[in-house]
């Protein structure tokens, strides 16, 4: 943990102790703290080492996206598109073309750019967040998706088909590092506490990967105990100590230790679990199964299920991200052409807003937090 790392060795000798032979003056008696590893060189520090989302509060923008209109950024991957929708009004209010098969609309690590996924474009499309208007297309091969360092030092692509972790600069894109995996589908991630691993997900091949966030190195890898599993989104939880990774075609939850990187434990929620997103009071988890049309609610603290909501007519929840205030949590109907506004208190759909074909990795922008770490809006 952070606060751990702060404990220094001791460097004197043995004359400038206190207690040592010569020093009339006794020694206070202390119990040394077990010291942890040092968090990754450059990460900002948390604010809580207890809960790596405490900066993700109500109210705390950063003064970089504070004078950012409040949108909802939809790729739509087969109109190839990007809906923008008003949520005060639950209006779309602008159509923005982008590349071929947008799949995730991500914040940068500095908060000043959305970068929309063109998988099959092979591109991606920046967005002004200040002003909605997009940038020039960046060329980077085969983008599904993309996470940030937590020192920001690198953007890391998810190369799904040419099976690569792919490490870039965060502002040119030039790509810095490649590390080839034998997995099928990299997909989803998520940071430990101190920034010093990340888990993914593999989706086609059902597999898991640990990787050393400075080494640019797998160092762990694990097939799911689930034949047919399809991980999907990864979160971390708010104590730092525990993964967990959806998974549509086990219908669930996996809950994985990151430490010891052991076989983990299936938790069912529902059929085609797909995304996961942390309330602003870190303690509940929302779960959209995008094949039955529901979400679940995991309490983090009890370590189960406490409720679950299911959209009227029916839908595919996939997606998506909680308001700034924590009051709605906005998910993409991913075979409606749907987006749903969800009350986080009662579980009451508020809208379905119909948008292009395929929407998937919605962002809700801005987002309280200091940093991106990527995807849809994983901020610390």
């Amino acid at each position: 943990m952070l606060a751990l790392a702060a404990v220094l060795p001791g460097c004197g000798g043995a004359a400038d102790r206190p207690g040592a032979p010569g020093d009339r003056t006794a020694a206070p008696v202390s119990v040394p703290r077990e010291a942890g590893p040092p968090a990754l060189p450059g990460m900002p520090p948390l604010l809580d080492p207890q809960d790596v989302y405490a900066a993700d509060r109500p109210g705390r923008l950063s003064p970089v996206v504070k004078g950012f209109p409040s949108r909802v950024y939809v790729p739509n991957t087969l109109s190839n598109t990007v809906s923008v929708i008003d949520p005060a009004t639950y209006k779309v209010v602008e159509t923005i073309p982008v590349g071929v098969q947008p799949q995730h609309v991500v914040p940068s690590w500095d908060l000043k750019t959305l970068w929309v996924n063109n998988n099959r474009g092979h591109t991606l499309t920046p967005i002004d967040p200040a002003t909605g208007k997009r940038g020039t297309d960046v060329d980077v091969h085969d983008p599904y998706n993309l996470y940030f360092t937590p020192n920001g030092k690198y953007a890391v692509v998810m190369a799904s088909l040419d099976r690569e972790l792919v490490f870039r600069d965060p502002h040119t894109m030039e790509r810095r590092h490649t590390e080839p995996v034998s997995c099928y589908g990299v997909n989803h991630a998520d940071f430990s506490a101190d920034g010093r691993y990340f888990v993914v997900s593999c989706e086609f091949s059902g597999e898991l990967l640990k990787v050393d966030t400075e080494r640019m190195k797998v160092v762990g890898q694990q097939k799911l105990p689930f034949r047919g599993a399809m991980p999907q989104d990864v979160k971390v939880s708010p104590d730092g100590k525990t993964f967990y990774i959806a998974d549509m075609m086990a219908h669930g939850v996996w809950v994985l230790d990151g430490a010891s990187f052991a076989t983990p434990r299936l938790l069912p929620t529902g059929k085609g679990a797909h995304g996961l997103y942390v309330s602003r009071d870190s303690r509940e988890m929302y779960i959209p199964n995008r094949g039955e049309g529901s979400v679940s609610v995991f309490d983090f603290a009890a370590g189960k299920l406490s409720k679950k909501w299911w959209l009227p007519d029916g839908g595919s929840p996939d997606m998506g991200g909680v308001s700034a205030d924590g009051k709605v949590l906005w998910l993409s109907g991913r075979y409606d052409s749907e987006v749903y506004a969800i009350d986080t208190t009662t579980g009451k759909q508020l809208a379905r807003i119909p948008v292009g074909g395929g929407p998937h990795g919605l962002a809700v922008y801005p987002q309280p937090g200091r940093y991106s770490l990527g995807h849809t809006g994983v901020f610390r």
